[in-house]
């Protein structure tokens, strides 16, 4: 596709450049939304600036379980409600998200905010691991699922974290393989995500 900014007014070529910055935004999808934006009145495009600065200023890591949040606890592991014998540990905050979304679990979470992958240079150290582990030396815990991606990193995060789990005496469950190999979570429907919460497997 040609390549359009040249031949715009300069502020309206690097807006275009930052939404192609985003995950998933093609340069059509990028001038789509800054032509949307040009045409949306003064109140929506201050609106939508306020929204980003304020979810840079007020959104921090919830010191429990790594979830994005704007209190600290955040929500859910400030419920009492919550089964505190279960976490459930996953890649993202999004996956937190998806899997709230089946009514069907109702522990506690932790996010992992990636996965082992040597070759984009990221290593356990850089995860949430030692987050967990700290927890998890509380005791009040008797059950960990792991709700890693079934892709390659996720297996090999999945395993990695199991083989430290281990020697604590936990039970130590995967999600079932109702989910599509290579599959996200944060897109699988929810009878899938429910499914394969309710199905989990022992690792071995």
């Amino acid at each position: 596709m040609p390549d359009v900014t040249h031949s715009a007014a300069a502020p309206v070529a690097r807006l275009i450049q930052e939404f192609h910055k985003l995950p998933g935004i093609g340069p059509k999808s990028a001038q789509r939304l800054t032509y949307y934006l040009l045409r949306a009145s003064p109140e929506e495009a201050q609106a939508l600036a306020q929204a980003i600065l304020e979810v840079k200023e007020k959104i921090a890591f919830c010191s429990i379980c790594q979830n994005f949040t704007d209190t600290d606890p955040c929500l859910i592991c400030d419920n009492p409600q919550r089964d505190r014998s279960l976490i459930c540990v996953v890649e993202e905050p999004l996956d937190i998200l998806a899997l709230e979304r089946t009514g069907s679990y109702h522990g506690l979470y932790h996010a992992l905010h990636g996965v082992i992958s040597p070759m984009d240079g990221v290593g356990p150290e850089d995860l949430k691991i030692e987050e967990l582990l700290q927890r998890l030396k509380a005791g009040s815990v008797q059950e960990v699922i792991l709700a890693t991606n079934p892709n390659l990193e996720g297996e090999a995060t999945s395993m990695y974290v199991s083989r430290l789990l281990r020697p604590l005496g936990l039970r130590v469950t995967r999600l079932a393989r109702g989910l599509p190999t290579g599959a996200d979570l944060e897109y699988a429907d929810d009878l899938t995500l429910s499914r394969a919460l309710e199905d989990r497997q022992e690792v071995g």
